[in-house]
């Protein structure tokens, strides 16, 4: 996003609205901070611009995946579903990605206020592809790695900020524990934030699997769900 400086009045009305504070005022006048700017167009739809001075510019490669990774009006090619092209664990009932005897895992790193450059996404998902997992194929995320088997990133990717990514795989129950030493160890090294997402297919008596394992390495999960019913969907069938 940029702001005509031949319109704009520096009123600060759309200050705001930039999640990630790109929008900054010095010295009595208004600008995005470019670099920082993670193409959401969250400013220019506020409609809040008395003199209409911000305007989107034409997005080329390699900018325009932040506009893939940060506006939930654009659609991922990989998935073709706005936004950061995926549908998370919370499809599972009607997808079945994850199966019995598997957790779900996501990391999500950015959201809220910080963002992401992809340099920290890489270097979570080299560290975290030694345990032996595979990433979803149909993601946004997966898409900007050069080899995911090893969780590297197009080298022309590595300086562009997003509103937030999301690594996301599955991974057997014996693995989890040491995958949160590597995310622990992680946290002290990163520029920005992450939340981890973790789910499992209940078992017949209703218990949660991951839910024991989690409590045995002395970390603290907040019981919270977003489920996709599946109206209208079949629900997965066992297999």
């Amino acid at each position: 996003m940029l702001i005509d400086r031949d319109l704009c009045i520096d009123c600060e009305q759309c200050m705001i609205y930039c999640p990630v504070n790109a929008i900054e005022q010095k010295d009595g006048t208004v600008d995005i901070n470019f670099d920082e700017c993670v193409e959401c167009g969250n400013c220019l739809r506020a409609n809040v611009c008395p003199t209409d001075a911000i305007y989107q510019q034409e997005l080329e490669y390699p900018r325009i995946i932040r506009s893939i990774m940060s506006d939930p009006y654009v659609s991922a090619p990989v998935s073709g579903i706005p936004g950061r092209g995926t549908e998370e664990i919370k499809t599972n009932d009607v997808t079945g990605r994850f199966k019995r005897g598997w957790i779900g895992m996501a990391i999500e790193l950015g959201r809220p206020i910080t963002g992401a450059r992809i340099r920290d996404v890489e270097k979570v998902a080299m560290a975290i592809v030694k345990h032996g997992i595979e990433f979803e194929k149909i993601n946004p995320t997966t898409e900007m790695m050069s080899d995911p088997k090893t969780g590297k990133f197009k080298e022309e990717l590595l300086d562009e900020k997003v509103l937030s990514a999301i690594l996301e795989f599955p991974v057997k129950p014996e693995k989890v524990p040491a995958l949160l030493q590597t995310l622990e160890e992680l946290s002290k090294e990163l520029d920005c934030i992450f939340s981890l997402d973790i789910a499992s297919r209940c078992n017949p008596d209703l218990s949660v699997p991951h839910e024991e394992i989690i409590a045995q390495t002395g970390h603290w999960i907040s019981p919270n769900a977003k489920t996709n019913i599946g109206l209208g969907r079949p629900l997965v069938k066992e297999e």
